[in-house]
């Protein structure tokens, strides 16, 4: 199977909902662009396809961002900044994907176009649009690669380094897809931390970041010192993970897995801090999530979601050097090449 292939085919059928809109009159289309930090690598490349993208189509774009990942608060301002300035379009990575939806909706109701990055809203319809990774697939795929590297996974202890208390739907998505992968029975998949699978040791919250990463493995450790596969909700949070292992004397082993496939976490699965990651595309959202407002200032058309889902594809693809049977990969140098195009 050609992954690349039905990756690129996947974002180019997102793109072809909707016909590259021609340039904007100088000034005339402003567009906000809301991520959940300005300091994780991640949404600084979101923000770096976005801007690119704007300034080709002549559209004017301002960026805000929490203080942290899960600044609700720094999010609703902005949201209402935006609506206040006029804006005809607004791209969010929302921390708290529920509350969000109060000022989501008086932005639409004000007819401006939202559109869900890679975080999608809860409910996925609370927004005009969602353009992400399908973070069920991307954990899927790294509990899969998981489950047929550890040496006997009937017996795995694991690790779950989660995002926030909030269980915003990137992380639930995530988090519920690992343990699927894994064979691990998920009870409620709209929420995590219910399943009753003793393999599970437990799940701590991590912000995202590499100093919450570090906390949250120090006391899952401490919970049970044998853990042998640590699940990440991205790669500052491996990062984190493997310092804590490192400082316990298991880092040789211990299986960690990710998602993100940012540079530097590929660079992590490279040198065997990770074993697996996940990787999205999130220059891709921000690209087309501001060709989706131009295109809506030009005509009033909304983009369509990828055949047979509720948000529009942006692709996944898992990065290893050590493939297993019946688990699509790309090589660690592929995904160098193509990280976070």
């Amino acid at each position: 199977m050609n992954i690349r292939t039905l990756i690129a085919g996947s974002i180019l059928s997102s793109a072809c909902a909707f016909a590259a809109p021609a340039l904007a009159q100088s000034g005339d289309v402003s567009a906000c662009l809301i991520t959940k930090t300005d300091i994780n690598p991640f949404f600084v490349k979101m923000k770096e396809g976005a801007s690119a993208e704007a300034e080709k189509l002549g559209i004017r774009l301002s960026s805000y961002a929490g203080k942290v990942d899960g600044d609700h608060e720094s999010q609703v301002n902005a949201v209402e900044t935006c609506i206040a300035d006029g804006a005809k379009g607004i791209l969010i990575t929302a921390s708290d994907t529920a509350a969000i939806t109060d000022v989501v909706k008086r932005a639409r109701d004000r007819g401006i176009l939202v559109i869900a990055l890679d975080t999608p809203l809860d409910p996925v319809d609370a927004a005009d649009a969602t353009f992400a990774t399908d973070n069920f697939e991307a954990g899927r795929l790294i509990g899969a690669w998981a489950k047929a590297s550890v040496e006997d996974p009937a017996n795995a202890k694991i690790a779950m380094l989660d995002l926030n208390e909030s269980q915003p739907t990137v992380g639930v998505l995530r988090d519920q897809g690992f343990l699927e992968g894994f064979g691990i029975d998920t009870a409620d998949k709209s929420r995590w931390g219910d399943e009753t699978d003793p393999r599970v040791v437990g799940h701590e919250v991590t912000q995202g970041n590499e100093e919450g990463g570090l906390r949250a493995m120090e006391n899952l450790l401490l919970k049970d010192p044998e853990i042998n596969v640590v699940y990440t909700i991205n790669e500052p949070a491996a990062a984190g993970a493997y310092e804590a292992l490192q400082s316990a004397g298991r880092a040789g082993e211990v299986l960690i897995v990710s998602v993100d496939g940012g540079c530097p976490g590929v660079k992590n699965v490279q040198e065997g801090i990770i074993g697996a990651t996940s990787q999205q595309y999130p220059l891709d959202m921000a690209r087309l999530g501001i060709q989706a407002i131009a295109k809506f200032a030009e005509t009033g058309e909304k983009p369509k979601a990828s055949e047979g889902l509720d948000f529009t594809n942006t692709g996944v693809n898992l990065v290893t050097d050590k493939p297993v049977d019946g688990v699509p990969s790309i090589s660690v140098q592929e995904g160098l090449d193509r990280c976070w195009g």
